[in-house]
């Protein structure tokens, strides 16, 4: 196994076998059928090997092009069925693992960035990698206290590896689109390359993880490790067991699943309302279904690793999310749309009909008009279709709305998250979690003296 791919030439020749690989494949099935086989047969075929290059390149390049694979999988729930069946398994590849990077890089790394005598700080470590992810690999030991710790290295070049990627997925961006229908996926890239440099520095994503860690001790429902020693290039934090999200996804219990849903809903309204950040990076490899809470053996609780993108609200969610959401609920459309249009979802140039935005808004807020709901493939398609369809009103009204830049991640991390939920096929008392956590759901009424006044 080589190191990490770092001239640009090599990575962008693999990334440019990828659209040439599907071409060819297609040729090839249109040859089977020419002989006669099933058209059926041949396009599951066509797809199973489609599928499999595509994701062996992401996972073997690592860098930005892992990164985009693990963005788009979390929105395989969106695809219809016949297509998302031979592309699931390896999706579900990327949340996990990777090829690892050769022990003598990561002993070289370890050595410039923690000293000569990097072993001492360690009563064991485990060369062979435990995880694999987009920009490092994670190695299992022991801190020199007994601790239990996970080390996570980041792959030499990984910088220029992930802007490489993503410079030349986005040339191929019109031929990646119907990898998830009705998604733009420029505008993706375009986001996974803002967040590049935040997500090297190590030093930010200890301060995001200690931050969560420390506000979320003891908490009844979610654990996020502590940091125990971080340098460039280089973070040590405590060590967490549990069941990896993706086997909940192919094999947990229905117990489970709605478990799992309800705590990653819950820390995703939670975590900006109790710590000022949001983690964006919500696909199933960094979450686990730890046993055993405050209420024993079946109490799970939901483990969170990975904080190297965040977005930093101060003030957590915007308070516009909960009051539109509640006054769409209400009914309220012309109240609705002119939030809209001071927050700048509608521009100035632009004038729609309030009804007309309130029937685009009403479908996809439809988990928070009751008081729970089941998330399913099938719903989540049913979205998709509906907005992705150009013969349809939602299709040609959604063009026309603007998603202002301090949205967007807020908007990617949110569907990210429903499709993670779709993917368990977990009922979640969504409502709950929006009442307690979110701004501007609840109307703020008098306070008790003003009612009492107001009694009297």
């Amino acid at each position: 196994m080589s190191d990490l791919p770092r001239k640009a030439v090599t990575r962008t020749a693999k990334l440019a076998a990828l659209p040439l690989g599907i071409a060819g494949r297609a040729t090839w099935g249109f040859g089977k059928r020419i002989v006669g086989e099933s058209a059926e047969l041949v396009g599951r075929e066509l797809q199973q090997r489609t599928a499999d290059q595509l994701f062996k390149v992401l996972g073997e390049l690592k860098g930005g092009a892992m990164k985009f694979g693990q963005a788009l999988s979390v929105f395989e729930s969106a695809l219809p069925e016949e297509v998302a069946g031979p592309y699931r398994a390896a999706l579900t590849k990327l949340q996990e693992a990777a090829p690892p990077m050769p022990t003598r890089t990561v002993h070289a790394v370890l050595e410039e960035r923690l000293g000569e005598g990097w072993q001492k700080l360690f009563l064991e470590f485990e060369d062979k990698p435990a995880a694999a992810a987009s920009i490092g690999q994670v190695h299992r030991g022991v801190w020199h206290d007994g601790r239990e710790v996970a080390v996570k290295v980041q792959y030499p070049g990984a910088g220029e590896a992930l802007l490489s990627d993503l410079n030349q997925l986005s040339r191929f961006s019109r031929l990646l689109g119907p990898l998830i229908p009705g998604m733009d996926i420029k505008p993706l890239i375009t986001e996974l390359k803002d967040r590049v440099s935040e997500e090297l520095d190590y030093g930010l994503e200890s301060q995001a993880q200690q931050a969560h860690a420390e506000e979320f001790t003891n908490d009844p429902d979610v654990v996020v490790p502590q940091v125990v020693h971080q340098s460039d290039q280089v973070l040590v934090t405590e060590w967490m067991d549990g069941i990896p999200l993706s086997e909940i996804i192919s094999d947990g219990t229905p117990e489970q699943r709605d478990r799992a849903g309800q705590l990653l809903a819950r820390f995703l309204f939670s975590g900006p309302a109790r710590t000022g950040l949001l983690h964006a990076d919500p696909h199933p490899g960094n979450f686990r279904l730890l046993p055993c809470g405050p209420e024993g053996e079946d109490d799970w609780r939901l483990g969170v690793l990975d904080f190297g993108t965040v977005d930093r609200l101060p003030g957590g969610l915007p308070a516009t999310i909960g009051e539109s959401l509640r006054m769409t609920l209400d009914g309220e459309a012309e109240a609705v749309y002119e939030l809209l249009c001071t927050e700048g979802f509608v521009k100035k140039t632009i004038e729609l009909d309030p009804d007309a935005v309130m029937d685009y808004l009403l479908p996809i807020i439809e988990p928070a008009q009751v008081e729970e709901f089941t998330f399913t493939r099938g719903w989540m398609r049913s979205q998709a279709a509906r907005i992705a369809d150009p013969r349809s009103p939602a299709y040609q009204l959604g063009k026309q709305l603007n998603l202002p830049p301090s949205y967007l991640l807020i908007h990617r991390v949110t569907l990210s998250t429903i499709g993670v939920l779709c993917q368990l096929g977990a009922t979640v008392r969504l409502r709950e979690e929006l009442e307690e956590w979110l701004p501007g759901f609840v109307p703020e009424g008098p306070a008790d003296g003003e009612e009492a006044v107001a009694e009297a």
